[in-house]
């Protein structure tokens, strides 16, 4: 992985990451997400009323221990699954398809026992692509360099 543009949609500039350890779960675990994908930052940041996205330059160290998803798979979902019910894991960056909304619904369904893991792969299907990187420690951060904010239109 070359160096790279990374996007984080906030509510304010963020010129140094930390790793947020919320009450909320989240896909993959505790930590400060990014995306490639430029729109999709922006969806995150017009949830407030000052949207700001945030852009850094990413230049991973390969020494870290990066779990990536390349597509969405059972592991994937087992993972999600884990990370969303409280369950600790060990990396320093996790990277891959982001569970939004529609996802997170089947996936309670699927916990529930109200459909089953086949019944979720047919309706798991994403209306656009998504895309999230997790930087879990404070080693992972220090692949990020501040490059600039943007005011975002809301």
């Amino acid at each position: 992985m070359g160096k790279m543009l990374v996007y984080h949609g906030s509510y304010t500039e963020v010129q140094k990451p930390k790793v947020i350890i919320g009450r909320n779960t989240k896909d993959f675990g505790a930590g400060f997400y990014c995306t490639v994908i430029k729109e999709q930052a922006l969806r995150w940041a017009r949830r407030y009323n000052k949207p700001v996205v945030n852009v850094y330059s990413l230049l991973v160290n390969e020494n870290l221990d990066i779990l990536e998803f390349k597509t969405m798979t059972d592991e994937w979902l087992d993972f999600i699954i884990a990370c969303r019910s409280g369950k600790p894991h060990t990396h320093d960056i996790v990277i891959g398809a982001m569970a939004n909304d529609q996802i997170y619904n089947l996936i309670s369904d699927y916990n529930d026992g109200i459909i089953t893991r086949e019944q979720f792969w047919v309706l798991a299907k994403f209306k656009y692509p998504t895309h999230q990187i997790n930087f879990c420690t404070d080693n992972a951060l220090k692949c990020l360099t501040f490059v600039k904010s943007e005011i975002a239109k809301p």
